[in-house]
């Protein structure tokens, strides 16, 4: 071997080969191992792949149902208010009961015409309950000359009047409210002679429908069983240490022709303001489970503002231009029927300007 191959021999043999193969660490080879079995398609946690671009056909699908829903909205705005509740409300469900008086109107709805099978169509009295289930009546407690139990069965009592006179059928039928003048005093002879008269020579003056709600049945007969209400009762102690109760509460009829051939439905409004006394029978004469009336007063709409008949009297749209008296032609101020927010007070001073005009119905 030549003298030069020998020496570098001898160098590398000292030095170690450069392109010489080394042996791998175990860890080396352990990281080997879980790189060659990890998934081919897996992504590193700050990896990001963009989606495909399906944007644009959506946002022109969305684009065209909404092009094509305000063209509904443009050429029946009833029935898209429909949609979100059946009688033209607001899906928001019943309203509460009112326990105190509302400081504004209720809200408008889309006039929309009433049906024999949607009577409250387009009324605000869609969303109230029916029969006393709208009437609020107070927590019970010792008030005056009687305990707390004694009130709540006075409180219930005083519903049980106001059913009687507003909502029982027979009576919205036209006959005779017994039930509910046998909870009147009947030692209180001012009303006792009231009744008298106003059933038999009904007169502005003596009116039935001051305390009573009746339709002839020969002229309109109720569209259904279910009449709307919304008010409340409230109490205080009155006049030697009476309980004094005050209701107040509006009722929406729906009514027809007394003909069974017309579907025309018209709707009646009545509000009525109740003071009655629960009497000390110690302090005044007067007999067990009756009250004493302290005052009365009705505003109606669509009830009859020139004639005194002793019944309800509404009118329908094809006897209007006959008869040019309907309650939307009065000559009185504009009166919204459903605004609870004025007191019985202000609306009759209204009411002695003349037959109101009603705003909606």
């Amino acid at each position: 071997m030549p003298d030069e191959e020998w020496d570098r021999f001898l160098r590398e043999s000292a030095d170690g080969t450069p392109d010489a193969p080394k042996e791998p660490s175990a860890r080396a080879r352990d990281v080997a191992r879980r790189l060659r079995e990890e998934p081919a398609s897996s992504e590193g946690w700050r990896t990001y792949s963009p989606a495909r671009p399906r944007r644009k056909k959506s946002l022109y699908a969305v684009g065209l149902v909404a092009a094509l829903a305000l063209l509904v909205v443009a050429l029946d705005p009833g029935r898209v208010v429909g949609w979100f509740g059946g009688d033209g409300q607001a899906a928001s469900g019943p309203l509460a009961t009112e326990s105190e008086r509302p400081d504004q109107p209720s809200p408008r709805v889309a006039a929309q015409r009433p049906t024999l099978d949607e009577p409250f169509k387009g009324s605000p009295a869609a969303r109230w309950a029916s029969g006393t289930a709208g009437i609020a009546v107070p927590t019970a407690r010792a008030t005056g000359w009687m305990s707390a139990a004694q009130v709540e069965r006075a409180l219930e009592r005083t519903r049980d009047f106001l059913t009687a006179s507003s909502l029982d059928p027979g009576v919205l039928r036209g006959e005779h409210p017994r039930k509910a003048i046998a909870l009147i005093n009947p030692h209180q002879q001012d009303v006792q002679d009231f009744l008298a008269t106003a059933f038999r020579t009904p007169s502005r003056k003596n009116d039935p429908l001051l305390l009573f709600s009746r339709f002839e049945k020969s002229h309109a007969r109720l569209v259904g069983d279910v009449v709307k209400t919304r008010g409340r009762i409230t109490y205080r102690e009155g006049e030697r240490g009476a309980l004094q109760v005050t209701t107040d509460v509006s009722y929406v009829y729906p009514v027809a022709r007394a003909a069974a051939s017309t579907d025309e439905v018209a709707r009646a409004i009545v509000r009525r303001e109740v003071v009655l006394n629960w009497d000390d029978p110690d302090k005044v004469i007067t007999e067990p489970g009756t009250f004493s009336l302290v005052s009365y007063k009705v505003d109606m709409t669509n009830g009859g503002c020139n004639t005194v008949t002793g019944y309800l009297t509404p009118e329908f749209a094809a006897e209007q231009p006959a008869t040019g008296s309907g309650d939307g032609d009065g000559d009185g101020p504009e009166v919204d029927p459903y605004d609870r927010s004025t007191s019985m007070a202000e609306r009759m001073e209204a009411a002695d300007e003349g037959c109101g005009t009603a705003t909606r119905s």
